[in-house]
C-alpha cells in the first residue's frame, strides 16, 4: 500500500472527528484536527505518483525545513519523526549494512551511532526527514522522494555521480532513507552498476538483499531504476 493511500485513511479518520467534535469542544481543540487533517490530504495528493510534487515541506538542498514549513505541517513532520525514532527503538534491524568495502544503505542516521565509520558522504533520499545533527559536518546531497516511491531518474543519476565523484576521493558513501529498504536501495542498486561492482541492477537488488533481507523493491522503484537505465544507454 502507498503512501498516499496510508495516509489518506488517517486523515479522514481524523476529520471525522473533527466534524463530530467541533461544535461540542473549544476550537483550540478541533482546529488542530482540521489542520492535521488537511496536512495529510494535502501529503497524500502531493505523494500520488502522477502529481509527485516532494517539494511540499520545502527541504531545502541542505536538508533543512524553514520555520513555515513546522508551522504549517507540524502534524505530519514531528508524527512521522516520532514513529521513525519509536519504530528504530523497536527494530532488531540494524541502522545501516555495508554491502560493499566503504558503501553502505541504511535508515535515517538520528544519533551519531547511526552513522557508518569513516565521515562517510551522505547520499539523503527522503523529503519529509531533516538532516540530523549527526551528519552535518559530512558531505551531503538531498534527493528528495517520497516513502514508497521511486526516485526520479534524473536523481538516481545525479546521487551516483556525485557518490562515485566521493568514492574516487576514497570517502565511504551511505545512502539513506528512512529505514533503508527501499528509496535509499534503489539508489544503491544504481550506484553499485556505476561502480562496476554488479553487471546490472538486478543483481545488486540480489546482493543488498542478501545483507539486509528487510530491503526490497516495490513496482516503482523498480520502474524508477528501469528509466535510469536507459537513460544512461
Amino acid at each position: 500500500m502507498g503512501i498516499s493511500m496510508v495516509v489518506t485513511v488517517p486523515s479522514t479518520l481524523v476529520l471525522a472527528a473533527y466534524v463530530a467534535c467541533r461544535d461540542s469542544v473549544p476550537p483550540y481543540i478541533s482546529y488542530p484536527l482540521l489542520q492535521a487533517s488537511l496536512v495529510g490530504f494535502a501529503a497524500a495528493v502531493s505523494a500520488y505518483p502522477a502529481v509527485n510534487y516532494t517539494a511540499l515541506f520545502g527541504k531545502t538542498s541542505e536538508g533543512s525545513f524553514p520555520w513555515w514549513s513546522y508551522t504549517a505541517f507540524y502534524p505530519y513532520l514531528l508524527t512521522l519523526r516520532g514513529y521513525v525514532i519509536l519504530r528504530r527503538l523497536k527494530s532488531k534491524e540494524p541502522v545501516y549494512t555495508e554491502i560493499k568495502n566503504g558503501l553502505f544503505v541504511g535508515g535515517w542516521p538520528w544519533l551519531q551511532a547511526d552513522v557508518p565509520p569513516g565521515s562517510p558522504a551522505v547520499v539523503d533520499c527522503t523529503c519529509e526527514l531533516p538532516r540530523s545533527s549527526s551528519a552535518l559536518p559530512l558531505p551531503y546531497l538531498c534527493i528528495p522522494t517520497w516513502d514508497t516511491r521511486g526516485p526520479r531518474p534524473s536523481d538516481i543519476e545525479l546521487a551516483v555521480r556525485w557518490a562515485v565523484k566521493r568514492r574516487s576521493q576514497n570517502l565511504p558513501v551511505y545512502v539513506h532513507c528512512a529505514f533503508g529498504h527501499g528509496r535509499s536501495v534503489t539508489v544503491m542498486c544504481a550506484l553499485l552498476v556505476a561502480l562496476g561492482e554488479v553487471a546490472t541492477w538486478e543483481d545488486a537488488e540480489v546482493l543488498i538483499k542478501s545483507l539486509r533481507p528487510r530491503a526490497r523493491l516495490n513496482k516503482q522503484q523498480r520502474e524508477s531504476l528501469l528509466q535510469w537505465k536507459s537513460m544512461c544507454r
